[in-house]
């Protein structure tokens, strides 16, 4: 198989592997998580092989299309991810009684934004 039609198809496994990691996210299956993560990887790993970089290569439209699909669904699901964290946190916080020490968009008298000296 040629360098662009080994893209397309390793462009359409990540696709697949995406879309498997969304419904095992929206499942809260760890193992089909963690399964999807290897998965990821492995691809990533040919892509980097058949990818842009590779000399000579010419993207044609085809190949941008399932770029573009996989970059939407990786970026949906990154989303998905960083909900789940921030509801497992809230929930801590709640069982714990304590506010989390690590707080996006902190402001200046936070006890938390600097460690030196007091002004």
């Amino acid at each position: 198989m040629n360098i662009p039609g080994e893209m397309r198809e390793n462009l359409r496994q990540m696709i697949a592997v995406l879309q498997a990691e969304r419904q095992a996210l929206a499942g809260l299956d760890l193992d089909a998580i963690i399964g999807c993560v290897q998965d990821k990887i492995a691809l990533c790993g040919t892509l980097d092989v058949t990818g842009p970089f590779a000399d000579e290569l010419v993207i044609d439209d085809e190949c941008r299309g399932l770029l573009d699909a996989a970059k939407r669904l990786n970026e949906v699901n990154r989303q998905v991810r960083n909900l789940i964290a921030a509801n497992v946190a809230a929930r801590l916080d709640a069982l714990t009684g304590s506010p989390a020490l690590y707080r996006a968009g902190m402001n200046a008298s936070s006890p938390y934004t600097y460690a030196g000296v007091k002004g």
